[in-house]
């Protein structure tokens, strides 16, 4: 693996191929935002690297939440609202727990 130093940046070096249509949008955008084609590359790399992450994140909460559901540990939907609805109040409630 080759590494390369981008102002004070370790940072790996890859190859990819993509069509030649999106070549060209990618060079023009470059141009437009005076970036390099690899500086937009990492950054559309980065956001979706941390968005697959988020939703990974999401299904493994969802999961836990049905485990939850599945073994009673719930609180009701009244018992929420009326909490929610107190919010600003002078009588406003203590966040409801589970049973």
């Amino acid at each position: 693996m080759y590494y390369k130093l981008v102002q004070g940046i370790s940072m790996s070096i890859t190859s990819v191929r993509i069509k030649d249509e999106l070549n060209e949008s990618l060079k023009e955008l470059a141009e437009k935002k005076q970036r390099s084609k690899s500086w937009l590359i990492n950054e559309a790399v980065a956001e979706y690297v941390i968005k697959e992450n988020m939703e990974s994140q999401k299904w493994l909460d969802t999961l836990e939440g049905l485990e939850d559901v599945k073994n009673g540990r719930v609180i009701e939907g009244e018992k929420v609202l009326e909490w929610v609805e107190s919010w600003g109040t002078d009588n406003e409630l203590e966040m409801p727990k589970v049973k």
